[in-house]
């Protein structure tokens, strides 16, 4: 299987190109070119990642090719609409310090300040959590940490005063209000205002667990206990981590190592084993065995359920990867669209399907962790 899977993300650099990404099939099947947004960030950390541990230079080549088609040499980013104040359009910008380091070209710092300033700008709620998007007032989602809090830190350790108290307090702010004490498992949104139609009143929280919202956070605390500096700020995030990996544990399913689209509800009607968020929570955990932020077991339980995924829902076809069980997507509200209430009906209704980018790319990057932990598969 791992050799396959090596060959399959080769080809997606020789299919790709900056205005068509293969693994992007949404945008394919619209006819729409390639704009700037949140997975093809992850597919581009997923390939830097590649390309260190490969050493092969040709990921690294895509990627930088990739990134000098949008951002320019004064580091204005094409199709970037900052006044849409969405934190989804920041991950992207995470690949630019790599990219800085590497090359040392102006461009790469100049497109990270205009993301830098979009931030600056980004609403907050009264606590100073990041708004999910300007659509979402005071709403905090679990998938926010991870597009806006790596790129904050990386910021910080390139050229800021390496201040990581604000992805600090934004990180807690969500254990404290968005952890569910009984399980330990995170809701997805969280309303400061206590206003959305979707939140309970007194809480302020969604009503159920998301699989892929929570997998979003764990990737964020893995690497952040990575990005920041040793001390409170990493112990912080190992702790919170460990606790997550911890409590969705027990949730598994017990025959492949994977989660359910709604983590505590195994085997209710219409509730199903999900790819995305599975793949996401074995990166955390082996990247957190790695880094020695939790224990070495979890090593072999992100190896489980990486096996299991691709005993469940990985298969091959004229060199070609095929993975299933991916939500297409999933949301809170906004206020016309009540149909994306947060509820158990409402997670298990969204289209399940195959070879979605928002399912390939954090496959591909769990991927990266388990050629890091054998290096002789690579």
């Amino acid at each position: 299987m791992y050799e396959a899977i090596d060959r399959y993300v080769f080809s997606l650099i020789e299919r790709s190109t900056p205005e068509r990404t293969v693994w992007n099939i949404e945008r394919m099947r619209e006819g729409v070119p390639t704009n700037w947004n949140y997975i093809d960030g992850c597919m581009l950390t997923a390939l830097l990642e590649m390309a260190e541990i490969c050493g092969d230079d040709r990921y690294f080549d895509f990627v930088k090719g990739f990134v000098d088609a949008f951002v320019g040499e004064d580091g204005a980013i094409r199709t970037f609409r900052p006044e849409r104040r969405t934190l989804d359009d920041i991950n992207e910008g995470r690949v630019l310090f790599p990219l800085y380091d590497r090359t040392g070209l102006a461009r790469y710092r100049l497109g990270a300040e205009t993301l830098k300033k979009a931030l600056d700008a980004q609403p907050r709620t009264p606590e100073g959590s990041f708004w999910h998007k300007q659509i979402y007032p005071n709403q905090v989602w679990l998938d926010g940490i991870y597009m806006a809090m790596p790129f904050l830190a990386l910021y910080e350790r390139h050229f800021g005063r390496g201040d990581y108290s604000d992805v600090l307090n934004q990180v807690k702010t969500v254990r404290a209000r968005m952890r569910d004490d009984a399980t330990g498992l995170y809701y997805h949104g969280y309303d400061a205002s206590r206003s959305a139609f979707w939140a309970d009143p007194q809480t302020g929280l969604s009503r159920s667990f998301w699989l892929r919202s929570i997998g979003w956070f764990a990737v964020a605390l893995a690497d952040l206990a990575e990005l920041l500096p040793a001390g409170e700020g990493r112990d912080a995030m190992g702790e919170i981590l460990a606790d997550l990996t911890a409590s969705v544990w027990k949730y598994r399913d017990p025959e492949t190592s994977m989660y359910y689209q709604v983590p505590n509800r195994a085997g209710e009607a219409g509730n199903y084993m999900e790819s995305s968020g599975s793949a996401m929570l074995a990166y955390a955990m082996l990247k957190g065995a790695r880094l020695g932020v939790l224990d070495p077991m979890y090593a072999d339980r992100g190896q489980a359920t990486f096996d299991g995924i691709g005993r469940r829902y990985l298969s091959f076809e004229d060199g070609a990867l095929h993975l299933g069980g991916i939500c297409l997507v999933a949301g809170l509200g906004p206020e016309d669209n009540r149909r994306r209430d947060g509820s158990y009906a409402y997670y298990i209704s969204e289209p399940v399907v195959a070879n979605d980018a928002k399912g390939v790319a954090p496959f591909v990057l769990c991927y990266t962790e388990v050629k890091r932990r054998d290096p002789g598969r690579n």
